[in-house]
């Protein structure tokens, strides 16, 4: 499989296993990208990959021994500047995709932290939809400018996160509380637990990287079919 500049591609990193509605929200011909140990994830959920990158200290010598017979492997040091998922999302970022979305998950609060922030990087400010999956739940990343409507049930609560740097201008409608080109730090309150009153929430931001998260209401929660949240690009 090529690499295209209209392909949705999908890096997978993390140790948890995947969630059966993640899985199904994963469209069959997308570009995947395994980030390290990221390949035994994605071969447990049945879903293979196409390209393997890291300094691979935490894949299983099965994983690797499949990863040297069926994929390409970008191999990079363990001494280095940069994650091994910062480097994953560059790759992805590189040939200019539509879409890139980072799936993922685990128990390190801090590796959690840097997957996610990650996506606030500049080498992706010009990826047009970027999103995730980590631990099951789902993110959108918008980089300003840009103004997107999000499709979520109504009564889910919408949290807006300033990631990487400030963001300024800010602007939510469809939401029980709006914000009108506020400006926010990174991970402070102000944004997070709105309530969606619409089934069409809209988020913009000027400039930054802005963090939108979409906890369904509990009777809209998956159990283990896809979300229903799309996004109008």
């Amino acid at each position: 499989m090529d690499e295209a500049s209209d392909r949705h591609i999908v890096v997978i990193g993390g140790a948890s296993p995947l969630p059966p509605h993640v899985v199904a929200a994963i469209p069959t011909d997308v570009w995947i990208i395994a980030v390290d140990g990221g390949l035994d994830v994605a071969r447990q959920a049945g879903l293979g990959a196409d390209l393997l990158v890291g300094d691979l200290d935490s894949i299983t010598e099965r994983g690797l021994a499949w990863a040297e017979q069926h994929v390409g492997i970008d191999r990079h040091p363990a001494d280095k500047d940069a994650t091994d998922t910062e480097l994953a999302l560059a790759r992805a970022a590189a040939p200019g995709p539509s879409r890139l979305t980072l799936v993922g998950g685990g128990d390190r609060l801090d590796h959690t932290l840097a997957a996610l922030g990650a996506l606030a990087a500049p080498v992706l400010r010009e990826v047009p939809r970027i999103d995730g999956w980590w631990d099951g739940q789902h993110v959108e990343v918008l980089h300003g400018p840009c103004s997107r409507a999000l499709r979520v049930a109504s009564g889910s609560t919408v949290s807006l996160l300033a990631m990487g740097g400030p963001c300024a201008g800010v602007r939510v409608t469809g939401t029980r509380w709006t914000l009108d080109g506020i400006d926010l730090e990174p991970l402070v309150g102000l944004g997070v637990s709105n309530v969606a009153t619409s089934p069409i929430v809209t988020v913009g931001v000027e400039a930054g990287a802005l963090a939108v998260f979409d906890h369904p209401a509990a009777a809209d929660r998956p159990s283990h079919s896809p979300r229903s949240q799309e996004a109008t690009p």
